[in-house]
């Protein structure tokens, strides 16, 4: 019984964490925007940045669920990103955080959050070029280049975020 309800808060404390991973991952773009200008989204890439959290801290369920709504609500309330780039989008946001979640267990860090971030490029250029008419090299290399910064940012921040969560865990366990 008593496994039961640690589980139970284990659960609960998912749906918070996946919750505020959400938040700020349509929050952070707005602010993005704010100060970067249109194309802060595009160079700082901050919705991927927490979706990667996510997956890597709680696991797949919580980095897809934090892709899936981040992407639906940021949309909805800013109207980013835009609707024919919505399902694209999407999709690249849950390969992030779905093989973010499914690689953290096996693999080190930065190898989950580096094989996160080529799969989500991967999928979003699969997408297009099964479902747009779109140049998908263009979008893809376009994207790459603009946002390089962000994606460098996710392989140096969100590892380091990720080790001192999980030692800080450890430190309270003891």
């Amino acid at each position: 019984m008593e496994n039961v309800q640690v589980l139970k808060i284990t659960r609960t404390k998912e749906i918070i964490f996946s919750a505020v991973f959400t938040m700020m991952a349509v929050w952070a773009p707005m602010l993005i925007h704010y100060f970067g200008g249109v194309d802060g989204g595009r160079k700082f890439l901050p919705m991927p940045f927490f979706v990667l959290l996510a997956g890597l801290l709680l696991g797949w369920r919580a980095g897809l669920v934090t892709a899936l709504a981040s992407a639906s609500i940021s949309f909805f309330l800013t109207g980013m990103p835009k609707v024919e780039l919505l399902p694209f989008v999407t999709l690249q946001l849950a390969a992030y955080g779905f093989v973010a979640g499914l690689l953290k267990e096996k693999y080190n860090v930065f190898l989950s959050a580096s094989v996160s971030i080529v799969s989500g490029w991967l999928a979003i250029g699969i997408a297009l070029f099964l479902f747009s008419e779109m140049n998908v090299m263009n979008y893809v290399v376009w994207g790459i280049k603009i946002g390089i910064f962000g994606i460098l940012l996710q392989l140096i921040l969100v590892p380091l975020i990720v080790v001192g969560v999980r030692h800080l865990r450890k430190r309270n366990e003891v």
